[in-house]
């Protein structure tokens, strides 16, 4: 499975005191990767409801910095897919790189590796909810490995 690649543009503002990209702004960078993907991933073109009308909701995310990122008017390449599928949630892992015209020949350059576990959730009646079949068909043609860490929490 090919992950989904979603183009983020950075701003100014992420920039902290060291000139490279703050490392809570790469939550926003997920952030926004997952709302490109999933409107492509869960878009209900008959008008129906779909996975991101009912409501999800983070419950964790784990990220691992590989190397500084500097604010540049390119946008990064977010490379995002289910890394698991379970009965009210999921998981998505993503690598931020570059896109294919500004990474280097010689090889990849990886900024961060991360997971984020989120929970379906019902707003209307306040409390967690079951995945639907058709939810859990449309993630499975996502489904991919776990996130690439160096080191995984055990």
């Amino acid at each position: 499975m090919e992950p989904y690649a979603a183009h983020v543009s950075l701003r100014w503002s992420d920039m902290d005191a060291y000139a490279h990209i703050n490392n809570v702004q790469f939550l926003r960078l997920l952030e926004d990767a997952r709302v490109i993907a999933f409107r492509d991933w869960f878009d209900n073109p008959d008008g129906g409801r779909s996975l991101l009308d009912e409501g999800v909701l983070v419950s964790r995310h784990e990220i691992e910095y590989r190397r500084p990122l500097g604010f540049r008017h390119e946008p990064v390449e977010i490379r995002i897919w289910v890394s698991r599928i379970g009965g009210a949630g999921f998981d998505v892992a993503y690598i931020v790189t570059d896109p294919k015209p500004l990474g280097d020949s010689e090889g990849e350059t990886v900024y961060a590796v991360a997971e984020t576990e989120l929970a379906l959730y019902d707003f209307e009646g306040s409390r967690p909810r079951r995945m639907r079949p058709s939810e859990r068909t449309s993630l499975e043609r996502q489904l991919g490995a776990v996130a690439p860490f160096r080191r995984r929490r055990r």
